[in-house]
């Protein structure tokens, strides 16, 4: 269980920068003001963007295989960017809160490559306490 919620606030963590970084990212705090608010806004939406990550994109990258040979790997920033589409609608029209990006290109694919690369910076990172939890 401590495995998962650093995981997924390091996710959260991933998502945050994306937000600070990325023209058209941003999150929707509504009318939540206080501070832990908002963090408990953000792991919501890192929990939903990881069952997303685990459900939906094994699916979309079996029946893309083709597309992976084609362009030599590059799809998976499309697959990156459309799951983070996905869970910008889920959490924007589900809760009312959440992640809310503009548009598909451009705002998805760089903040789906700023999530990728502060993920796994975050992993190198925090790898040996998140096992040895």
């Amino acid at each position: 269980m401590r495995a998962f919620i650093v995981r997924s606030g390091l996710t959260g963590l991933a998502l945050w920068i994306a937000a600070l970084i990325v023209p058209g990212v941003e999150f929707e705090f509504g009318d939540v003001t206080s501070w832990w608010g908002q963090v408990g806004i953000v792991l919501l939406v890192a929990v939903v963007f990881g069952l997303v990550n685990g459900f939906i994109k094994p699916i979309v990258q079996i029946l893309s295989i083709p597309l992976y040979i084609l362009t030599l790997g590059l799809i998976h920033i499309i697959i990156n960017a459309l799951m983070l589409e996905i869970t910008s609608w889920l959490t924007h029209n589900v809760f009312d809160h959440g992640l809310v990006v503009d548009d598909f290109f451009w705002s998805a694919i760089f903040g789906a490559i700023v999530v990728s690369v502060v993920g796994w910076l975050t992993a190198l990172i925090a790898r040996d306490s998140v096992d040895n939890l």
